[in-house]
């Protein structure tokens, strides 16, 4: 899997230990309404395109390269489905590297293309409905918001928080 000069400078100092990331994903739906989700060839499980931002790259510059990378797609991001992080978020790559991603998801729309899996870090790339999605080896984190990505009409979503003041 390819990793930024960024992300190895990183590595080469903090090890594999688990690095805080921000990231994106692309939710690009078809003329059905089915999702896109690419299978990762390091695992074999299914999640949205996307991935870390770079150095001096804005998170809709960050959507369009990721998209485009893994799935040959180009796209516009058009609104901000969400902004998701925590525990779920937390990948272990076969390395022993662990990052924990705090992800701005974009809706997209395809401005031109062909699907086509990039075969570096994706090994399939495929729409999918909500129920057939349902079915595949998710990643953990996209379980949980799976039916978010199918909810045209849902306002931009974050988890409420949990965390409250400790009174001394």
């Amino acid at each position: 899997m390819a990793m930024s000069a960024y992300m190895r400078s990183l590595r080469a100092v903090w090890g594999s230990g688990r690095l805080l990331m921000p990231s994106v994903a692309g939710i690009v739906r078809d003329s059905e309404g089915r999702v896109l989700l690419v299978q990762q060839r390091d695992d074999g499980v299914w999640s949205t395109p996307g991935g870390s931002i770079e150095l001096d790259e804005t998170p809709a510059d960050a959507v369009v390269r990721e998209v485009w990378e893994e799935t040959g797609l180009f796209v516009i991001p058009i609104r901000v489905v969400g902004v998701f992080g925590g525990p779920t978020f937390v990948v272990r790559y076969p390395s022993g590297d662990e990052t924990q991603y705090i992800s701005t998801m974009f809706e997209c729309d395809v401005a031109s293309g062909v699907v086509r899996p990039d075969g570096d870090e994706v090994q399939q790339a495929q729409f999918w409905s909500e129920r057939e999605a349902e079915e595949l080896p998710l990643a953990p984190w996209l379980r949980g918001i799976l039916p978010r990505l199918f909810d045209r009409a849902a306002l931009p979503w974050f988890e409420p928080p949990t965390w409250r003041a400790s009174r001394s």
